[in-house]
């Protein structure tokens, strides 16, 4: 059983002491980097799988190496049965990847951009065609159609590269920050076209992402990476049950805190500060006291906005010891 007594599902992905280190820097100065430290991880057939953690946790590493396109130091990596570490030219059969950057896309038209990739995923041209344009109408990418995908907009761009991914059927979606840029609408198209091929054909995603929102909205389960290493691998909810009970308090000041107010004061010594706004994680007893500290006193005046929330994943990893200014609220 999983987290949570849940059924472990059937293995679509499973990475076994992955290791890699590069060497940074010339002659006296040169040094080796590890990027990854010996992962292990199992991803499930029809899992929202996700790897969440700071810039140089080794996220992107992995995913070079789970894609075919980087050949680790040591460890393994099966994909549907297969070895990808021996064979790295069949990962290209098993799985659609949407990388953070798709320049080779650029000159195409946005039709003719996914209608290429079907076409090099094996499909006829009537077929990769047919795909194509029900993709584009699946994220409501049809006006776009006959434009270039340099010419879109970041977001736009970004839509039509998931497009592409999409056309000939793959049973794992490997997606390195999908939405980045995106509004919100698009953002609910991506996810409502993995959901229905998720229930359809039991599609896999292995979501590469810093935004924690986004994480807790759609995952399954999900890896916290850093230093090269897996420091926690659970559900959403389990994650954040390691700080279950605490709260965070969010107090935004109009130009800047009143620190001769006593109690603003104190809580400075605590609060972590980013401009004009400070974050308090503590109990829901001190954050009655301190949320009545700053209303009912001289620091009102000062005050521009105050929300108190539940624990998230961010204060879940921080709470494993990751680095503070990693991820993204």
């Amino acid at each position: 059983m999983g987290a949570g007594g849940r059924p472990v599902p059937e293995p679509c992905c499973t990475v076994r002491g992955l290791a890699k280190t590069f060497r940074s820097g010339r002659g006296a100065e040169a040094c080796e980097v590890r990027a990854n430290a010996g992962i292990d991880l199992t991803v499930g057939r029809g899992e929202i799988f996700g790897l969440l953690g700071p810039n140089g946790a080794g996220k992107s590493t992995l995913v070079r190496q789970l894609t075919g396109l980087l050949r680790p130091d040591a460890g393994t990596v099966d994909i549907l049965g297969h070895d990808i570490v021996r064979h790295p030219e069949r990962a290209a059969r098993l799985l659609g990847y949407l990388g953070q950057e798709s320049t080779a896309l650029d000159e195409l038209t946005v039709a003719l951009a996914a209608e290429t990739t079907g076409r090099l995923r094996g499909l006829t041209r009537a077929r990769a065609r047919a795909e194509a344009a029900d993709v584009l109408t699946e994220l409501g990418l049809e006006p776009l159609a006959g434009r270039p995908i340099a010419k879109l907009s970041g977001g736009q761009r970004r839509l039509a590269c998931f497009a592409a991914v999409l056309v000939g059927e793959r049973p794992l979606l490997v997606l390195d920050e999908p939405t980045t840029g995106m509004d919100p609408v698009a953002r609910r198209a991506v996810w409502a076209a993995v959901d229905r091929r998720r229930a359809e054909c039991g599609t896999t995603v292995l979501l590469v992402t810093h935004n924690v929102i986004e994480a807790e909205t759609v995952l399954d389960r999900v890896a916290v990476v850093d230093e090269g290493r897996v420091i926690a691998c659970d559900t959403p909810g389990g994650l954040k049950a390691l700080v279950d009970g605490d709260v965070r308090l969010d107090l935004v000041w109009r130009t800047e805190a009143p620190l001769d107010v006593p109690a603003v004061a104190r809580l400075a010594e605590r609060a972590e500060r980013s401009g004009r706004r400070w974050t308090v994680r503590t109990t829901p007893e001190q954050a009655r006291e301190l949320v009545a500290a700053v209303t009912g006193g001289a620091a009102l005046a000062a005050l521009d906005d105050f929300t108190l929330a539940t624990p998230s994943l961010e204060d879940a990893y921080l709470k494993l010891g990751g680095r503070h200014s990693g991820l993204a609220k």
